[in-house]
C-alpha cells in the first residue's frame, strides 16, 4: 500500500487496516443476517428458548480464517472467577490462554491452525459485577467450525449412550 489508499472491489469499505460492522444484509430491527444468525444457533447449540436474551455485533475483520468473540454472561449465581478458569481449562476443545500480565490472550493469529479454541480475558463484568462474566474466544473457523463441531457432538453421543437412546425413542 506505501502510503496509499487501500482498494476495495468486494466489500462495502476496503477491508485493509480497517474493521467493517457489518456481515450480510441489514434486517428490519437493526441486526445483519449474520447476528441473528449467531443469535438463533447460540440458543439452539446450548438448548435455549427464543425468547432466552442473546445480542451481538459482528464486524469483519483482515484475518486469515478465525473468528473471534466477545462474550459477556449474566449468571444466576455470584461467579467464582477461579472456577469458571478451572473449568474453561478442563473443557475439551478449549485452551485457555489467559495471562495478561505476559501479554497472553486469545488472538486470530494464534488460534488459525489449531483444533482448539481459546478462550481468555476472564474477568468479572463491570456491567452485571458478582453476577456477570466477560472473557474473549478465538478459534480457527475451518478447524473448528459447524462441521466438526458436528462430528464431535455426534461421537460424544455416541460415547454416553444418547444415540442409543435416540433410536428407542424413534422405534
Amino acid at each position: 500500500l506505501e502510503g496509499g489508499t487501500p482498494k476495495n472491489s468486494i466489500f462495502a469499505h476496503p477491508l485493509p487496516f480497517n474493521v467493517i460492522p457489518q456481515i450480510d444484509k441489514f434486517q428490519e430491527n437493526g441486526y445483519t443476517k449474520e447476528e441473528m444468525k449467531v443469535t438463533w444457533e447460540a440458543r439452539k447449540i446450548c438448548g435455549l428458548g427464543d425468547d432466552f436474551p442473546v445480542s451481538c455485533t459482528a464486524v469483519r475483520i483482515p484475518t486469515i480464517r478465525a473468528h473471534s468473540e466477545s462474550i459477556v454472561v449474566e449468571t444466576e449465581k455470584p461467579v467464582d472467577l477461579e472456577a469458571a478458569r478451572k473449568a474453561l481449562d478442563e473443557a475439551p476443545g478449549v485452551k485457555l490462554v489467559d495471562d495478561p500480565d505476559n501479554l497472553q490472550y486469545p488472538m486470530p493469529l494464534t488460534a488459525t491452525g489449531a483444533y482448539d479454541v481459546e478462550v481468555g480475558r476472564l474477568r468479572k463484568s463491570l456491567i452485571f459485577g458478582d453476577y456477570g462474566l466477560e472473557f474473549f474466544v478465538s478459534g480457527d473457523q475451518l478447524l473448528r467450525g459447524a462441521a466438526l463441531n458436528a462430528v464431535l457432538v455426534a461421537e460424544e453421543m455416541n460415547n454416553n449412550g444418547a444415540l442409543k437412546a435416540l433410536k428407542k425413542v424413534e422405534a
